[in-house]
């Protein structure tokens, strides 16, 4: 039969061997937890690293990722996206929209070698016009004047 003793020292190597894995994982956890939590009172965890889309009453039409992009959209320039434009019938198709105005959002580099004062674009809000909201206003006058 095993003594107390010699059960002891096998049970403190035991706990020493799974306790040890245990805490550091919980340590991780807790801190990635933190992390995602201050992610997302910046507002920026689900739309890092991408152009959005929106309208001009706050709904998203579209992500893109910032690397599939070669430039940006200026002011005034005519996109086709998937949404409610013109030629979208049954609200699945593409969509035209003319960006109005392009903000730009940039956050400190993390690397240790980067200069303080340097900073990087993590993300670009493209406000968005639907020209099928145009059309509808011109087929509404148009009619109105033909009555």
């Amino acid at each position: 039969m095993v003594s107390v003793s010699e059960l002891g020292r096998y049970t403190g190597i035991v706990t020493f061997c799974l306790g040890l894995p245990t805490a550091a994982a919980t340590y991780y956890q807790a801190w990635k937890a933190r992390q995602e939590a201050s992610q997302a009172r910046a507002g920026l965890i689900y739309s890092k690293n991408c152009l959005e889309f929106i309208l001009s009453d706050g709904s998203s039409v579209n992500l893109v990722p910032l690397e599939t992009l070669h430039t940006l959209p200026k002011p005034g320039d005519i996109v086709l996206l998937p949404g409610t434009g013109v030629g979208a019938t049954d609200g699945t198709g593409m969509g035209a929209f003319r960006v109005d105005r392009v903000e730009h959002i940039y956050a400190h580099m993390e690397a240790k070698k980067h200069d303080p004062k340097q900073a990087r674009l993590v993300k670009a809000v493209a406000h968005v016009e639907s020209l099928d909201d145009r059309v509808d206003l011109a087929q509404e006058a148009a009619q109105s004047v033909a009555d």
